[in-house]
Formats: C-alpha cells, structure tokens, sequence
C-alpha cells in the first residue's frame, strides 16, 4: 500500500507539521498545503432524504452511498441523530476502516402526533424508559430526543403550526438519568423557549437551539455541554417561502448572530451538523457568517467535535491547495482525502 505523506500547515492550531500515513518514511506527497485532521458531521441522518412528499426513511444501500459522499469530502466520522434504527446501530456495532466512524441514536424519541409520521414509530411517555434500554442494548451511545414539535396530523406538520411540547419534564428527567446511567447521552431536537428545562434536566447536546438565551449558554456551558445550531437547515429558504415567512427567518438569522459568538465564553462546544440536505463546508461557511473566526468554525467541525464525541483523528486528513482561514469556500473542494491511514480521493 502506498504510502503518503504531508508537509504543511495543520488547522485548526496552525501548527506546521509532517505527517505520514504508511511504513514508508519517504512516501507519495499528498497534494494541498493545508489541512484538517478529518471533519466530523455531529448531526447527521443516513437514512433520511427529502422527496416531493416530505422526508422518507430509506434504508442500507442509501446510507452506504452517504458515507461514501462523506469520506470523499473528508468527513472521518459521524454522529447519526436519528433514522432507520437497523442500518444506523448495525453500522455502529460495525465499525471499520472502510468508511466514516458512525455514531448512532438509533430511533427518533417522539410520542404520537408529534414528529413526521413516516419517520419513526411513536413512543408512549410510559413506554420511554424501556425504548432508552432497548437502543443502548442495541448499541446506541447517544439517544435523540425529540423535544418539542408542531401538533402534526394525517399530512405531516401543520406549517406555521405552533411549537409545542412533547413529553412531560418528569418523564425527560427519568430518561435522561436512565440515559446517563447506562453510559449513554442525550441530544434532544428543541427549537422552542423548552431549550431552558431540558438544559436544566441535564441533555448533553441541544439541536438546532434557534431560542437559546445567553443563561442557557451559561448553564450548559458550566457541565460542557454542546450546540449543534444547524443553521443550513434552520436558515433553510423555501422556494415558496412567503414574505411572512421570509421575515422570520432573517429575524432569526439575525439572532443566531447575535448569540453564537457567546458559546465559547460559556464554554460550549459548538457542533457542525449537516441535517438532512446541507454539508459541513456549508455549515462551517454559515458559522463563520454568523459571528465565528474561521478557527472556531474549523474547530467545530474537526478537534472539537472528536474531543466532545470521544474521537481521534489520528489516521485521518483532508487537504487543500489554499489556506481555508483566508479562502473558507476551498473547504469543499478537497486536494486529498486520507481516512483511517488509506487515502481515498
């Protein structure tokens, strides 16, 4: 196997370093003169996808062509929030060098009426606890609650329907220390003024948060805990998007602005999550559009990520010709991709 090695500047530290991946001390020269010790999507969906009627769940074969999509952009690992729970914790139980790490949630938590009907079964509050058991046993280290969603109906979501609460705060407390127990952690879906109690009980991770304050940084960042804002798909414009509704989201874009810089002062580990239909090079693009440095929104995306999720980039690397600091657009467009000490693209 060939070996390869890199000469140049390594970010998000900017320290200059030569590395070797193979035997050989001499090596191939990986093109580009910039690099990131392999990017992590923190907020992923392997088997889900848009159609003309919603999102869909798909199954093993799409997952397997995301990850490819993945590795080839330099994503070394991965934090699915919730899917097909057959193929994402088979791919969790399995993991190999062939492909991105995956960390897997398994199911959406959700009870009835409250998430897309196509994409999860719904759990009774009473059937909560024995549902977390049941994804840890099955090989889920995070578990992804679904903590507040539109009242949906036969459709889906009712849109511009109101933002409410799923379960009750008694029954989030008990499954986030069952959860916490059993050596798992909990990110939870929140999108509403709730972000505050479920910080207060303890999640480990909030996404999306587009109404968190800055004490919720603070209490969040005082046990380090993570935002994964999300903002391709919180920042999403519909092609048939209304003015009303085009006000709204600059409102919250213009808030999201006003709030990200604060995470680092509080301590929180900002995430790049790519949802359904975004990349981390668009989301490390918004970051940076919305009050990170370029090194933060780097950070978020590569030895951040990997030090919250208990990863190493060790074995892995995406190159570029151009000093990403300086030109944030060459982050996707990779010169060379080196997952697990093979080089790839």
């Amino acid at each position: 196997m060939t070996t390869w090695v890199f000469e140049g500047t390594v970010l998000p530290t900017g320290d200059t370093a030569r590395l070797t991946f193979g035997q050989d001390p001499t090596g191939d020269q990986l093109p580009g003169r910039y690099a990131v010790p392999g990017l992590v999507d923190s907020h992923c969906h392997l088997t889900m996808a848009y159609t003309d009627t919603g999102p869909a769940m798909l199954g093993a074969d799409f997952a397997a062509d995301m990850l490819g999509t993945l590795a080839r952009s330099g994503v070394s690992a991965l934090r699915d929030v919730g899917g097909n729970r057959e193929v994402t914790l088979e791919l969790a139980r399995t993991n190999d060098d062939d492909r991105p790490y995956v960390l897997a949630a398994g199911r959406f938590l959700a009870p009835a009426n409250r998430y897309f009907p196509q994409m999860y079964e719904p759990v009774a509050p009473e059937d909560l606890l024995a549902a977390v058991e049941t994804e840890i046993a099955d090989g889920a280290t995070w578990l992804k609650l679904v903590g507040d969603f539109p009242e949906v109906g036969p459709n889906g979501p009712i849109r511009g329907s109101k933002v409410g609460p799923t379960y009750d705060l008694d029954v989030i407390e008990a499954m986030v220390e069952l959860a916490h127990a059993r050596g798992a952690r909990v990110a939870a879906h929140v999108t509403s003024d709730r972000v505050t109690d479920l910080i207060g009980l303890g999640i480990d991770s909030v996404e999306h948060g587009t109404a968190l304050t800055e004490q919720d940084l603070e209490t969040l960042g005082a046990r380090g805990g993570a935002w994964t804002p999300t903002l391709g798909a919180s920042l999403y414009k519909s092609p048939d998007e209304t003015p009303e509704q085009t006000a709204r989201r600059d409102a919250r874009s213009e808030y999201l602005a006003s709030i990200l810089p604060l995470a680092d002062r509080y301590g929180v580990r900002v995430l790049t999550g790519s949802d359904v239909d975004g990349t981390v090079p668009l989301e490390i693009a918004l970051l940076v559009e919305h009050g990170l440095s370029v090194e933060q929104a780097i950070t978020a995306a590569s030895t951040g990520a990997q030090e919250f999720l208990g990863l190493s980039g060790a074995g892995n690397l995406v190159t570029y010709d151009a000093d990403p600091r300086e030109h944030p657009d060459v982050l996707a467009r990779p010169a060379g991709v080196v997952l697990n000490g093979r080089r790839i693209a």
